[in-house]
């Protein structure tokens, strides 16, 4: 791999490595076992599905994490046990408090529309919060504030080259179309999906056809699938994204991942 590419290893629910001239980022750390339980608040726990692609410890060295919300199957008693708590963790405020009164010192919340650089060599990969919400009306206000990550790759010392947003766990609402104005290039995005629904009745993430509504509104080239099949709250597969996006002549927008999969998603000057 050229330190010019950047990639993206897809481990299993939310969670990737992201590599880019010299950086390695991971996103939301969840590491529990195929039967093993996330714990979603209120008495509420899901049971996991399948396998994560490695371990925890067969974790490359990291220079940060990048952590959309503060749930278990994004940030679980694995990744808490293993994870260097002097690492850099980019998150909500909400997350970051907890986590600092946890010991991880370097937990920094982003406001949204706030970036944070992570610089290495010659390279950077500025990482901006964007906004998100994980359910319908007032049922948002009872989980944990969400953001969508936005990563600009570049050179250390210039503009970015290269866009890639991370959805995170949230529903279609106005504030993805201020996305869109806001940052009207963007590359290549990863999509979280599933469809799911808590106690069987509230729906708090993207199902099929709210994710097409999602690229179409981002606007994005490319749509890397993820979140869609690991935990039994999931209700939407990976299929009801695929057909939504044929019906719309959608699909040659499709980027789908295999489990430890490794995609190159562009060079500086390319987009995906």
């Amino acid at each position: 791999m050229s330190r010019d590419e950047a990639t993206l290893t897809f481990v299993g629910n939310a969670t990737t490595i992201i590599r880019y001239g010299g950086i390695t980022l991971l996103t939301d750390p969840n590491f529990l076992r195929r039967g093993e339980r996330a714990h979603l608040g209120y008495g509420i726990t899901s049971r996991r599905l399948r396998d994560p692609a490695i371990t925890v410890e067969e974790l490359p060295p990291l220079d940060a994490v990048v952590l959309s919300h503060l749930h278990d199957d994004h940030w679980d008693q694995v990744a808490e046990r293993h994870i260097d708590r002097g690492l850099p963790i980019l998150t909500t405020g909400a997350a970051a408090r907890t986590l600092r009164g946890r010991g991880f010192r370097e937990a920094e919340g982003l406001r949204t529309w706030e970036g944070q650089p992570v610089v290495k060599g010659d390279y950077k990969i500025t990482v901006t919060a964007m906004p998100g919400r994980h359910g319908p009306g007032p049922v948002a206000r009872l989980l944990p504030p969400v953001m969508g990550p936005l990563l600009e790759f570049g050179p250390r010392h210039g503009d970015p080259d290269f866009t890639l947003y991370i959805s995170g766990d949230t529903l279609m609402y106005d504030g993805i179309a201020e996305i869109r104005r806001r940052h009207p290039n963007i590359d290549a995005g990863v999509v979280h999906l599933g469809g799911t629904r808590l106690l069987g009745l509230v729906t708090v993430t993207m199902d099929g056809r709210q994710g097409a509504d999602w690229l179409e509104t981002v606007g994005c080239g490319t749509a890397v699938p993820v979140h869609y099949d690991d935990y039994t709250v999931m209700k939407s597969p990976l299929s009801d994204f695929e057909r939504e996006l044929g019906r719309r002549s959608l699909g040659d927008r499709l980027r789908a991942v295999p489990r430890g999969g490794t995609i190159t998603l562009a060079r500086p000057g390319q987009t995906a």
